[in-house]
């Protein structure tokens, strides 16, 4: 049986959400088209053992919706999408299955750039290249921006250093407790820059690989996965999936700052009130981990590294923007961080029927 492709009805708000499958190859993936009010839509492909079809498909719907405001905010003139493809990463990749999904993603028609997100490696992506031009985060070439991680983890780094300064009058990270959890290639990445900063690491992920080598090599401390709303520290890095701070989980957070490159890590809008409320400083999770879109955006845009360098360090400027206009008005910064958002967008809308 080949590749079928079914394009499902999108909720509001969305624009398009195809549905692959190929028995063959083992695909089964969603691809979301958020929006492309600014662009072509582009957002990273994440491999994960989904308990359901209908789980996988709300995580799309989630992740493309961030991308949108990801991409607005990273100033790289593109629209938000997402694809997800339903396996374990750790057994269930093959060649076949990322050459059915790079025909997928081909079949949009360049209204979806795809790369590397969990689970996704620049190898794997290289194989989806094969099907489609419209796969990014490649090693080599001209225009190869590779692995996008490294650069999600300095745009997160940068972010976290100028609120500290904005915070505390030094972006002196000596000393200070920093839980890091989730040691996948950003959050490792990020557990690097902060040890070689001389901050006092503690890391947490169910990997236990991940954990010695954290221990050995920076001198971390473990903390368990269960324990880390327990745990006491100065600054919270969420790495890993999304949803992690919860109303309850919120209430118990002891840090002062929340920077962390994981996606959508508020549970609930509520959150944010909840944060704020406790004098809990949260960067918005879509604006400073834009580094790694922003590194493959180069790569689509064919533009060289300086378009890079000069995106990467332009996050940390919105940070502080969001900052000082939050505790200038007493707005949650994701509050003041979505209305930057809608008014670039409203503007792009404006300006594509001008066009017309």
């Amino acid at each position: 049986m080949p590749l079928t492709l079914t394009e499902e009805k999108a909720p509001d708000g969305h624009e398009r959400l195809l549905y692959a499958e190929d028995p063959a190859s083992g695909l089964r993936a969603y691809i979301c088209l958020h929006s492309t009010a600014y662009g072509p839509a582009a957002g990273g492909c994440r491999m994960w053992n989904y308990a359901s079809k209908e789980e996988a498909r709300t995580d799309v719907l989630r992740l493309a919706g961030g991308m949108t405001s990801k991409n607005a905010m990273a100033g790289i003139e593109l629209g938000g999408g997402k694809s997800v493809i339903i396996g374990d990463a750790r057994t269930d990749k093959s060649e076949d299955l990322f050459r059915s999904f790079g025909q997928a993603v081909h079949s949009l028609s360049g209204t979806y750039y795809t790369a590397e997100d969990v689970g996704i490696s620049p190898e794997d992506m290289a194989i989806v290249a094969k099907e489609t031009p419209y796969a990014v985060g490649l090693d080599g070439g001209p225009h190869g921006s590779g692995d996008p991680s490294p650069f999600t983890a300095e745009g997160v780094f940068q972010c976290l250093r100028a609120a500290r300064e904005i915070l505390s009058g030094s972006d002196n990270l000596k000393g200070q407790r920093v839980l890091v959890q989730g040691l996948g290639h950003v959050g490792m990445s990020l557990a690097q820059k902060l040890h070689a900063a001389g901050a006092h690491l503690i890391v947490s992920d169910i990997n236990q690989a991940a954990l010695d080598e954290a221990r050995q090599k920076l001198d971390a401390e473990i903390c368990p996965v269960e324990a880390v709303f327990e745990t006491e520290f100065d600054i919270f890095a969420p790495c890993a999936l999304g949803g992690v701070l919860t109303a309850e989980t919120a209430r118990k957070l002891t840090a002062n700052l929340v920077c962390g490159a994981a996606n959508n890590q508020l549970a609930t809008p509520e959150v944010a009130e909840i944060l704020r409320a406790r004098n809990i400083q949260y960067l918005p999770d879509y604006v400073v981990n834009a580094g790694g879109i922003i590194s493959v955006a180069g790569e689509i845009h064919k533009a060289g590294p300086g378009y890079r360098e000069e995106r990467l360090t332009g996050i940390a400027s919105r940070i502080r923007d969001i900052l000082a206009d939050s505790l200038r008005t007493g707005k949650t910064t994701i509050q003041v961080a979505d209305d930057m958002v809608e008014s670039i967008l409203t503007q792009a809308l404006q300006v594509r029927k001008g066009a017309a």
